[in-house]
C-alpha cells in the first residue's frame, strides 16, 4: 500500500516541470497542486524574462516609430553583439582563475593525472621505455622499407586499378622523426592457455610524417601528421619446443581506435567540418575490417601451423545484457531560456566492440525503465569491455547523461551480475543492469525453446574459406534466376559488359538476418577467409541460406540450403567441409566450417569472490575521449521484450542500493552452505574457506553488541569460534600494495591497489580505508590515509603515497598497513578489519614489487 509522501514522489515525478527551489522527498497534499514559495518564484521570474525582452525589442520600436534606418539596428545589434562576446569571455576567464584559486591542488592533480601513462597508477601494467629506445633507433629503417614498399609495390598496383590512374605517383614519403610509442604493457599468462602469451599494447603515434601523391599533374594530394591512439594485443601462440619457440603471432585492436589526420592539397577538402568526421570514420572502418576485433591479422612463423584456427578462433562467450532501469539522471531539457527546468528524454548506447544497440526513449523521465535484452557476442575476455552510454534525446544534438564501462572478464567469473552502477562524468544517476554470461557447449540437454521471450538458446558460427570453379560465362549458369532475367534489355546490356570472371561475394542468412562476405574480383576461384555468427532462436527448425553472387551481372552464381539439425546431429554439432552449390555449374564447391553451439549459464568457480560493482572498468579503459553527443546513426536493434514475471522479480533484486555488498557476502555463504549440506563425520574439521564463510555469516547474522563482528578486537588468539576453529584459521582477506624506491625524487612510493574479501561488520558492509605509517615514527603529520570507499568489501583505492626518506634509510624500515573500518563515535561495529607488517630490507626496491598481503588481526605472518 502506498503512502502518501510516496504519491507525492509519484506524482511529482510525472509532472512536466520541475521548480529549481523544489526538493527531492517533499510532498504535495493533493494532485497538481504546487508549493507557494515555488509559485512565487515563478511568477517573479517569469516577470523578470519579459522585463527583458520589452528591454531588448523597446529600441526596435523607437527606430521604427522615428522612422529610422534598419542600418542603425543592425548597427546597434553589431556592437552589443560584440560587447556581449567580449563580456562572456572575461567572465569565462574570471571564473576559471577564481576556479582554479580555490581547487588548485585537485586541478594540478587532475591535469597530471590525465597526462600519466597507465603503468604509473595500475600496477600491472608494466613501462617499456626500453623498447621505445629500440623503436626510436630502427624508425629510419623502417621510413626506408616503406618507402621502398610504396614505390615497388603499392604505386604499380594501384595504377593497374584503372586507366585514370595510370600517372599516380608518390612524390613525397618521408616517415619524419617521431615515432610511434608503447605507453605501456600489461601480460597475461596466469588466466590464459598455458601454450600461448597475451600481450595488450597501449600505442600512441603522434607522428610527423608527410606523404604526397600527384595525379596526371593536376590533381596534388597528400597528409602531413598522422594520430594514433589504441591498446593493441598481441597474441603468440602456440609455444613450440623448437626455434623459434612460438609459432605464429596474432594482432588486432581490441576496440576501435582514435585516429586524427592532417590532410593537404586537395584532400585538404575532407578537413572540413563534417566531412573530416566522415573521412576518419571511413579509414577506421577499413582498419577495422581487418585489424579489430572479430579481425585479426596472423604472421605465422612456422609451416605446420593453422591459420585460419588462429585468425578466426572461438568466442569465449555471450553477455546477456538486461537493461533494467535508470534513476536520478540528471535534467538536460529547459523552458523559458532556462527559468524552468523540465526533465531529460534518456535512451542508452550499448557497446561491446563492433557491435551496438540502441535502446527506446522514454520521454520526460529522471527514473526511465526499459526492460530491454541484448545479446553480444565477446571474442577476447578478459580485453572487451561493455560500454553503456545514456543520452537526452533533443531534435538538434542529443546530451550526455552519463556513461559506465564494465570490465566482461569479471562478469565472466561471477557468470551473473545484478547491480545499480553509478554513472561516471555527471553529478548523479544510477542505472540498473542484469549481466549474465553464457558459455559455448555441446550439452544438447540445454538446448530449449525460448521463443516465447525472445531469448537465443544457441549461437552458429561459420567460417567462410573459399570456393572453386564458380560459373564464368552465361552458358554455365543453371539456375532459373538468369533464365527469367536473359530477356530483359537492361540485363543483357549489363552482362555484355560484365566480361571475365566474376567479382563474387557471399551473402549468408538465418532466421531473416543476413550477413555479406567482402567481396573478391575478377576470381572464379574467391578466397574470403572471414567469420560470421549467428544468434539462433529455433536450432531444429531454422535453416542457413548461403547465395554466391556476382556483383558484375547482378545474379546469383550458387546457393546452398543446410538446415540446422543436420548440425546438431553433427559430430561436436560441427560440419567442416566442401558443399556443392544448388543451381550452379556441375563442379562449383564452397568450403565452409559451421559450429553449434548452446549456451548456459555454468556455476562460478566456488573460489572465486564475487566481484559485483568491482567490474567497473577503473583502468585505462580506451585512450579516446568520450564524446558527449548522442549518436542518431546507431542501428535500432530487434528488442526482446522482457515477460512480466522476469521483470518484477528483476524489480525486487537490487532496488535496495545499501544491499549491494551484503548480496555478496550472502552469495558466498550460500556456496559454503550448499557444501555443508552434505553428510560429514563428526569431528571432520572445516576447510579454511568453510571457516571463513562461516565466520561471515555468523557477522551478519549477530546484531548484538557481543556479538562475534563487534567484538573481535577483545577476542583472544586461542577463542574457539562458533565452529570450533581458532582465530588463527581465518582469513581477514587480503591486499594489494606496490612498492618502490624513486631514486630521482630520493622517495619511497607506495601504491595502494586495493582489497578484497575483506570481513563485514554489519548488514550493509563496511566503509574501509587505508592507513600508513613508515614505523617507527608513527606521528600524526607521517600518517598517511586513503579515501574511504563507501559499502563495499571488495574496494580499489589506486592511490599513491610517498616518504622522502633515502634508500639506505628505507631499507632499515617498516612499513605498517591496517584496513580501518569508517565508523562513528556511536556505533559499536568493528574499527580494525586487518593489518600487514612489511619488511623492507628483504626486498629489491630499486626494482619494486607488487604482491597481495594476507591481513591478519596484529600484522604478523601466518606460519
Amino acid at each position: 500500500m502506498k503512502t502518501s509522501s510516496d504519491s507525492g514522489k509519484n506524482e511529482r515525478r510525472d509532472s512536466v516541470f520541475v521548480f529549481e527551489d523544489e526538493q527531492p522527498g517533499g510532498c504535495s497534499d493533493t494532485v497538481g497542486k504546487l508549493n507557494t514559495n515555488a509559485v512565487n518564484q515563478f511568477l517573479v521570474e517569469l516577470m523578470f524574462f519579459f522585463g527583458k525582452a520589452f528591454f531588448y525589442l523597446f529600441p526596435v520600436y523607437l527606430a521604427g516609430f522615428f522612422g529610422l534606418s534598419i542600418s542603425w539596428i543592425l548597427l546597434g545589434l553589431f556592437f552589443w553583439m560584440w560587447w556581449k562576446k567580449n563580456r562572456t569571455g572575461k567572465l569565462a576567464r574570471l571564473s576559471s582563475a577564481f576556479e582554479v584559486l580555490e581547487r588548485e591542488k585537485y586541478i594540478i592533480a587532475k591535469e597530471i593525472y590525465d597526462h600519466m601513462p597507465a603503468w604509473i597508477n595500475f600496477p600491472d601494467i608494466e613501462r617499456v621505455e626500453w623498447l621505445n629506445k629500440i623503436l626510436q633507433q630502427a624508425w629510419p629503417f623502417f621510413g626506408s622499407y616503406m618507402d621502398k614498399l610504396l614505390k615497388d609495390t603499392i604505386e604499380p598496383s594501384i595504377r593497374g586499378y584503372s586507366m585514370h590512374l595510370k600517372t599516380f605517383t608518390f612524390t613525397k614519403i618521408d616517415f619524419g622523426e617521431k615515432c610511434f610509442r608503447i605507453n605501456g604493457v600489461k601480460t597475461y599468462t596466469k588466466e590464459v592457455d598455458k601454450r600461448q602469451v597475451i600481450l595488450d599494447l597501449q600505442i600512441s603515434y603522434a607522428g610527423d610524417c608527410e606523404i604526397n601523391i600527384d595525379v596526371q599533374k593536376v590533381c596534388k594530394a597528400g597528409l602531413k601528421g598522422i594520430q594514433l591512439h589504441g591498446t593493441l594485443r598481441v597474441i603468440l601462440e602456440p609455444l613450440i619446443r623448437d626455434v623459434p619457440l612460438v609459432g605464429a603471432i596474432t594482432v588486432f585492436f581490441i576496440r576501435k581506435p582514435v585516429l586524427e589526420i592532417n590532410w593537404t592539397g586537395l584532400t585538404n577538402l575532407l578537413d572540413v567540418p563534417g566531412l573530416s568526421g566522415i573521412s576518419d570514420t571511413m579509414i577506421l572502418d577499413i582498419i577495422a575490417s581487418y585489424m579489430v576485433l572479430p579481425n585479426r591479422f596472423t604472421v605465422p612463423l612456422i609451416k605446420d601451423v593453422s591459420v585460419a584456427q588462429l585468425r578466426f578462433p572461438m568466442p569465449h562467450g555471450v553477455v546477456r545484457v538486461h537493461l533494467e532501469e535508470a534513476k536520478n539522471l540528471i535534467i538536460k531539457d529547459t523552458y523559458l531560456g532556462g527559468i524552468v527546468k523540465g526533465k531529460s528524454d534518456p535512451y542508452g548506447l550499448l557497446r561491446v566492440g563492433t557491435q551496438s544497440f540502441r535502446s527506446k526513449t522514454i520521454k520526460e523521465n529522471l527514473n526511465p525503465k526499459w526492460n530491454e535484452i541484448y545479446e553480444f557476442i565477446v571474442h577476447e575476455a578478459p580485453g572487451q569491455d561493455l560500454e553503456v552510454d545514456l543520452y537526452d534525446e533533443d531534435p538538434d544534438k542529443d546530451d550526455f547523461l552519463g556513461s559506465i564501462v564494465i570490465d566482461l572478464g569479471e562478469v565472466m567469473k561471477d557468470r551473473v551480475v545484478d547491480e545499480w552502477f553509478p554513472l561516471n562524468d555527471v553529478k548523479s544517476g544510477a542505472v540498473h543492469l542484469r549481466l549474465e554470461w553464457l558459455s559455448l557447449t555441446t550439452n544438447k540437454e540445454n538446448l530449449r525453446s525460448e521463443g516465447s521471450n525472445n531469448l537465443s538458446p544457441a549461437v552458429l558460427v561459420i567460417y567462410l574459406d573459399n570456393a572453386c570453379n564458380l560459373p564464368t560465362t552465361n552458358l554455365e549458369y543453371t539456375n532459373c534466376e538468369y533464365a527469367s532475367k536473359k530477356k530483359n534489355p537492361k540485363y543483357i546490356k549489363l552482362t555484355k559488359k560484365a566480361k571475365g570472371e566474376p567479382n563474387a561475394y557471399v551473402e549468408l542468412s538465418v532466421g531473416g538476418k543476413s550477413q555479406k562476405s567482402k567481396m573478391r574480383y575478377t576470381s572464379k576461384d574467391p578466397v574470403w577467409e572471414e567469420a560470421f555468427t549467428f544468434f539462433i532462436k529455433n536450432a531444429e527448425n531454422q535453416i542457413l541460406h548461403a547465395e554466391v553472387k556476382d556483383d558484375q551481372r547482378d545474379c546469383a552464381l550458387g546457393m546452398l540450403n543446410i538446415p540446422l539439425y543436420r548440425i546438431l546431429q553433427a559430430t561436436d554439432m560441427t560440419l567442416d567441409q566442401k558443399f556443392h552449390l544448388e543451381h550452379s555449374g556441375s563442379s562449383s564447391f564452397i568450403k565452409m566450417k559451421i559450429v553449434l553451439r548452446i549456451l548456459t549459464i555454468e556455476e562460478p568457480d566456488p573460489n572465486s569472490v564475487y566481484r559485483g560493482l568491482s567490474a567497473l572498468k577503473k583502468g585505462p579503459v580506451s585512450i579516446k575521449t568520450k564524446k558527449k553527443k548522442g549518436s542518431k546513426d546507431e542501428s535500432s536493434p530487434t528488442v526482446h521484450k522482457k515477460s512480466s514475471n522476469s521483470t518484477s522479480s528483476t524489480q525486487k533484486n537490487g532496488t535496495n542500493e545499501n544491499k549491494i555488498e551484503s548480496k555478496s557476502v550472502r552469495k558466498d555463504s550460500l556456496s559454503v552452505g550448499e557444501k555443508d549440506s552434505e553428510p560429514r563425520t563428526p569431528g571432520t574439521p572445516f576447510t579454511k574457506a568453510q571457516n571463513r564463510h562461516l565466520f561471515r555469516k555468523d557477522v551478519i547474522s549477530s546484531s548484538s553488541p557481543a556479538s562475534l563482528a563487534s567484538s573481535t578486537e577483545t577476542l583472544d588468539r586461542d577463542h574457539p569460534l562458533p565452529n570450533g576453529s581458532s582465530l588463527d584459521e581465518l582469513t581477514f582477506g587480503e591486499i594489494q600494495i606496490t612498492v618502490r624506491y624513486a631514486s630521482l625524487r630520493n622517495s619511497l612510493v607506495v601504491n595502494v591497489g586495493g582489497c578484497r574479501n575483506l570481513i563485514s561488520c554489519s548488514n550493509e558492509g563496511v566503509d574501509p580505508y587505508v592507513r600508513i605509517y613508515l614505523l617507527p615514527d608513527k606521528s600524526w603529520s607521517a600518517r598517511k590515509k586513503t579515501s574511504v570507499k563507501k559499502k563495499t568489501l571488495n574496494p580499489q583505492f589506486d592511490e599513491k603515497f610517498e616518504f622522502h626518506i633515502s634508500l639506505e634509510e628505507a631499507k632499515k624500515r617498516k612499513l605498517d598497513i591496517a584496513v580501518k573500518n569508517n565508523k562513528s563515535f556511536t556505533s559499536s561495529e568493528r574499527k580494525d578489519l586487518g593489518k600487514v607488517l612489511i619488511d623492507l630490507s628483504t626486498d629489491n626496491l630499486t626494482n619494486g614489487f607488487t604482491q597481495w598481503y594476507e591481513l591478519t588481526l596484529d600484522g604478523s605472518t601466518r606460519s
